[in-house]
């Protein structure tokens, strides 16, 4: 089988003489390379930080991943094919997630669940490194093997639409954001059963994790708020007043800030986790989607779905700058190089 791949044309002086397809880890002294799911063209994007552009795209042959999640050793990307659709809304419904190798610039293989699950996100267990992956039409997490890509057993979240998945450094609990009901579900990764169900509003979007797993994060999509789950408690600890409704989250490492994009007012936030206020916005280009920070903790990416855009953010002075990305821009990963 002959799968599309399409290179960008690589920056002059940085890959000289280089003939690979894929990514060269000199041209990045971050560490790294950041990974965008393009929902608009059904590719997955490699992005050069350090030199601020696209060096290479790679076809997902599939409609459309929304989500990645890069290897341990920073080799492979796990792409999940959800559909044409928005979540809990009528299309096609995917089963395939796409195992991609960032350096070759390929799709290496495929996990095939068999049947329509609409997989969605993609987390790698930080203890077990095992790959958790909402199955939205199965109200489940998936459990795949990413080194022999089998597929072990799923864990229940009780709730449809689970979009959203995130994980606790210890791995033994996870939170998924269930969109259509508002809720959050509370799981116990190691027993695979539902703790709790926690209400959070109409609609809840996406769902990050405190530092100290102290706190869970999500946006209640019918009002400008975000909702503070305690992780002790297992319930809603307090509401965040914001400037309007947030979508995507992510905490800085130094456990000081939680950057929000609030897509309607084409806006980034931060949180100051201290006071549990909005301290700061900035302005990006249209729709901000997802954040992702880098694991130095001194950018904050944020894919901006309607512009094609990435928006940088300096955590440092606050400032922003752009990195052109694919159509649709949406799920960010950071794959590691040596």
């Amino acid at each position: 089988m002959k799968f599309s791949i399409i290179l960008s044309v690589l920056i002059a002086g940085l890959v000289a003489g280089c003939t690979s397809t894929g990514p060269q880890s000199t041209t990045n002294s971050a560490g790294g390379y950041l990974l965008i799911a393009n929902k608009g063209n059904h590719t997955l994007s490699v992005i050069d930080t350090v030199a601020g552009r696209q060096i290479a795209v790679v076809n997902e042959e599939g409609v459309t991943g929304h989500e990645v999640v890069a290897s341990a050793d920073g080799r492979l990307a796990f792409v999940p094919i959800f559909g044409n659709a928005g979540v809990g809304r009528p299309g096609t419904d995917g089963s395939v997630i796409r195992v991609i190798d960032i350096v070759e610039g390929t799709i290496a293989d495929t996990i095939d669940f068999q049947r329509g699950v609409r997989p969605h996100c993609a987390v790698l267990g930080p203890k077990n490194g095992l790959l958790y992956v909402t199955t939205e039409l199965e109200n489940s997490i998936a459990v795949i093997d990413p080194k022999t890509l089998q597929i072990l057993g799923s864990i229940p979240t009780g709730q449809p639409e689970s979009h959203m998945l995130a994980i606790t450094q210890d791995g033994k609990r996870g939170y998924t954001s269930n969109v259509g009901p508002g809720t959050v579900s509370v799981l116990d990764l190691e027993e695979k059963k539902v703790l709790n169900i926690i209400p959070v509003g109409g609609r809840a979007q996406r769902i990050a994790l405190s530092v100290d797993d102290q706190w869970a994060f999500t946006a209640d999509q019918t009002q400008p708020r975000l909702a503070v789950i305690s992780t002790q408690t297992n319930g809603i600890a307090q509401w965040i007043e914001m400037p309007g409704i947030g979508y995507g989250t992510a905490p800085t490492p130094d456990g000081r800030w939680l950057i929000v994009a609030l897509p309607k007012i084409n806006k980034v936030g931060a949180i100051d986790l201290q006071t549990m206020k909005v301290g700061r916005t900035m302005d990006v280009p249209a729709t901000p989607q997802e954040v992702l920070i880098r694991p130095d903790g001194a950018e904050a990416y944020v894919s901006c779905d309607a512009s094609g855009k990435v928006a940088v953010i300096d955590l440092k002075n606050w400032t922003v700058r752009l990195i052109e990305a694919g159509p649709g821009a949406d799920g960010l990963a950071w794959a590691k190089r040596d």
